[in-house]
């Protein structure tokens, strides 16, 4: 049950399909971890043609993150749910591109086993948000993130 009527099984799927975003972002981050534990290559299996398609269009993610914004956690007439789950992988993502430049900007000096310890928790944490807000956007319920999910509900009315 949500908080503002029952969800429909076509919102709880397209609900669902703005958390691709952060999740391809998020990959970038698991390549310590693809290297020590192969076995977790598995999750790119399903992945595979959409991270093609990702990589040989320029700034896919940056259209993708406009098109998501404006089309549809802007539009009104696009059901509370959807728009809610939209807006915080938005924000899910933005966090990993700050992330992302930082890491970059402190590039040289962190080295070894302090950056892959950083890069694996991102991963970790990327991916454990991600899969909670699916689990809990399928089951039609709205994914309570912390700070995350306030920041959601002051966006989207």
């Amino acid at each position: 049950m949500t908080w503002r009527g029952e969800a429909t099984i076509r919102d709880r799927i397209f609900s669902v399909l703005p958390y691709l975003l952060p999740l391809m972002y998020g990959l970038e981050f698991g390549r310590y971890l693809f290297v020590q534990f192969p076995i977790l290559t598995i999750i790119l299996i399903p992945l595979a043609p959409l991270m093609s398609i990702y990589q040989a269009i320029p700034f896919a993610g940056l259209v993708i993150f406009f098109a998501l914004y404006l089309l549809v956690v802007r539009n009104e007439n696009i059901p509370h749910f959807i728009r809610f789950n939209a807006m915080q992988a938005i924000l899910i993502d933005i966090i990993i591109v700050l992330c992302s430049l930082i890491l970059g900007v402190l590039g040289g000096g962190l080295q070894g086993f302090i950056l892959q310890t950083i890069y694996n928790m991102l991963f970790l944490g990327v991916l454990a948000a991600v899969m909670y807000s699916v689990v809990q956007s399928l089951r039609g319920q709205y994914a309570e993130i912390p700070t995350i999910s306030d920041a959601v509900y002051m966006q989207v009315r």
